[in-house]
């Protein structure tokens, strides 16, 4: 999704607002703990930009091999590469590079989302390729009141798609959306799935981010306030907004998984989701890395 601007603000950096400093410095991911990245395609960028081992996780028969030339897409899903898989030091968070980044995109060139049956391919696809992760940044079309059944059956797909998920021991991080409302559909309210809302760098929500009674239930906060990540040059480009918030909670439940990689996946989300603490209505708490690590390991 296009990231939003938002003034500056003083205050804790994005890793202080995480509490994550002691945790990345733990551990820059394994590659037990690869992460399907389901989002624009990504740009070929040296080890020094872009540190993770990158799979490409080719696209349904017919489908195209993506853009090659520079697009909003490659920027997106160049950038979310670069929260998760960037070099330390090189100016991107770079938070899990030594996890392995399972690369589907699901849309290309301009267009910011998918079909239901299209998500629900490539996470069929990313779960068959040994994804233990999945970053879901696209949004797709939803059935309305006066669906056809062919709509109503692709919303299944993806129902299905997120059961086998769950199933597999597979996390699926979804981003909110940041179109100001109060909204849900089968991908944020799935129960495998943890969906993640954009805030400031004190746990308020952005002022466009969606919100959802499954996002107060059982989701997180995370940064969404541009700041920069990798771009197709090579270079750095500000980055934010409800993909990266969701990049971010991404990076730091591959990094306590990559610190205790036998943990099953019902623990890590009831970890993640405060552990049992009271949650909100609509609005989730901010992710706390530090206690984090404490309720797993």
């Amino acid at each position: 999704m296009p990231h939003e601007r938002v003034a500056s603000q003083a205050g804790p950096t994005w890793r202080q607002a995480l509490r994550i400093d002691s945790l990345m410095a733990r551990t820059d991911g394994s590659g037990a703990v690869p992460i399907g990245v389901l989002d624009g395609p990504v740009a070929a960028l040296r080890a020094d930009r872009l540190a993770a081992a990158v799979e490409p996780v080719p696209r349904e028969p017919g489908a195209g091999s993506g853009p090659v030339r520079d697009s909003a897409a490659l920027r997106h899903g160049t950038a979310v590469a670069g929260v998760l898989g960037a070099a330390r030091g090189s100016g991107a968070p770079g938070v899990c590079p030594g996890c392995p980044l399972l690369l589907r995109p699901v849309f290309t060139e301009d267009r910011f989302w998918t079909s239901a049956s299209g998500l629900a391919r490539g996470i069929d696809e990313c779960r068959l390729r040994g994804a233990r992760l999945i970053n879901v940044s696209a949004a797709f079309a939803t059935a309305t009141a006066t669906a056809t059944s062919a709509s109503t059956s692709t919303s299944a797909e993806l129902t299905e798609a997120l059961d086998l998920a769950g199933r597999h021991g597979v996390v699926v991080v979804a981003a909110g959306g940041q179109r100001g409302r109060v909204a849900s559909s089968p991908l944020v309210s799935h129960p495998a799935v943890l969906p993640v809302v954009p805030g400031d760098l004190g746990g308020r929500p952005l002022p466009r981010a969606d919100l959802s009674p499954s996002a107060g239930r059982r989701g997180l906060l995370a940064p969404g306030a541009p700041l920069s990540s990798l771009a197709p040059d090579g270079g750095l480009r500000e980055f934010g907004g409800s993909s990266l918030a969701a990049a971010l909670v991404t990076g730091a439940l591959a990094l306590v998984w990559s610190l205790a990689p036998g943990l099953p996946s019902a623990h890590l989300l009831w970890a993640a989701r405060g552990a049992g603490r009271p949650r909100r209505r609509l609005v989730p708490p901010l992710l706390d890395a530090h206690r984090l690590v404490e309720e797993v390991i």
